[in-house]
């Protein structure tokens, strides 16, 4: 069991123990997935490359800067009970952050590693203005490992959010038909994740068709749908910021000797992979399992990305299960994603996402890993 509380106030708890052990009077905060982390606030952040918020914490003080579109929604939606103060000060950002510093008495505060150039240069010339030394050190993405141990309030969300996700798969099934477009096709899933409950996508919905599906990251087209394709949807829906995330390839009428040959491939690739994954193993290991029984059917040359990732608030979070070595931990939330594209053909991928749990993996995902066919 962990020492820290459930929930935000948990969640600081770790970041200040982390102060402490790095010798940190502050650190500054601006990614907006670990501000949401942070604060536990649901429905406010839009995941701008604007990065209209920042947050300055200490041993004692969360302090959250936000301007006036956003002021009203973060005090309406901020949980019972949080310690953050909101601040609408009208001078700029890295302005805030260094009369932070100054009026704290900081010597040593701690930045994200990712943050914008501009933005720490900003805090340096205020520092600068006010003749206050105070060493600005960068995290080395210790939040974004934080993030990777989901609690029970994060798996529930993504339960909701992968529940929405497979009945929309179940309502594709009924509606897919050979004439209409990768593009229609994504439209009708969208709606229907929409109408049923998702409050985001959790990324742009891959659609394909036939010999597009050979591309992993295909991009819906006007490609009219044939009766003989492979049509692969790779989708997920949001919910209250956390995302899902699922692969299905159907076959458009009865299926040729070599579609069902792929698609037993790919998913006994999944299956063994998935039986394999448990707390303490390295993400490498599975990865490198997958390659060989992918490799091992002769198909090791068209296998070519990662075999999959964590997923949270963003869509690709800590661990990785590629060529890295991450260790798996309880509590990571993590896709199987196995594929193999052959060129001018066609291509299956076959992805699941759930948790890792004392006894292995526990996938969110419900819809079962037959290969479904569309009659036609």
């Amino acid at each position: 069991m962990s020492e820290f509380a459930a929930g935000p106030a948990g969640r600081i708890e770790r970041v200040r123990a982390l102060m402490a052990g790095r010798g940190y009077d502050a650190i500054v905060v601006r990614d907006e997935a670990n501000l949401r982390w942070l604060t536990g606030v649901k429905g406010v952040f839009d995941y701008t490359f604007e990065f209209p918020h920042a947050a300055f914490i200490t041993a004692d003080q969360c302090l959250f800067h936000t301007d006036s579109r956003y002021l009203n929604s973060f005090e309406e939606n901020t949980p019972a009970g949080s310690p953050w103060v909101y601040d609408m000060d009208e001078g700029t950002i890295p302005g805030w952050v260094a009369g932070k510093i100054s009026a704290n008495k900081c010597r040593v505060c701690a930045v994200e590693d990712d943050m914008q150039i501009n933005f720490y240069q900003g805090i340096q010339r205020g520092l600068e203005d006010r003749s206050v030394a105070c060493v600005l050190p960068l995290m080395h993405d210790d939040i974004r490992k934080m993030r990777a141990i989901k609690d029970a309030e994060e798996i529930e969300l993504m339960r909701h959010a992968q529940s929405i996700t497979d009945a929309a798969f179940q309502h594709m099934l009924g509606f897919i038909k050979p004439g209409m477009t990768e593009k229609q096709v994504r439209n009708e899933l969208e709606n229907f994740m929409f109408a049923n409950g998702a409050d985001s996508l959790a990324f742009g919905s891959i659609v394909a068709s036939g010999p597009n599906t050979a591309n992993p990251h295909a991009v819906p087209s006007d490609r009219v749908i044939e009766k003989g394709d492979f049509v692969l949807m790779d989708y997920g829906a949001g919910y209250c910021d956390y995302r899902s995330d699922m692969t299905r390839t159907v076959v458009m009428g009865e299926p040729t000797q070599e579609q069902l040959d792929l698609y037993a491939l790919v998913r006994r690739t999944h299956e063994e992979c998935v039986a394999a994954i448990h707390p303490g193993v390295e993400g490498n290991d599975i990865f490198k399992l997958s390659k060989k029984i992918i490799g091992d059917a002769g198909y090791g040359d068209y296998y070519n990305h990662g075999l999959g990732h964590g997923v949270g608030i963003d869509i690709h979070e800590l661990p990785n299960f590629n060529r890295s070595k991450n260790i798996i931990e309880v509590g990571s939330v993590i896709t199987m994603e196995p594929g193999v594209y052959l060129p001018g053909v066609g291509g299956v991928r076959l992805e699941d996402y759930g948790v890792v749990a004392e006894n292995g993996y526990e996938p969110f995902t419900k819809t079962p890993h037959d290969l479904h066919v569309i009659d036609c």
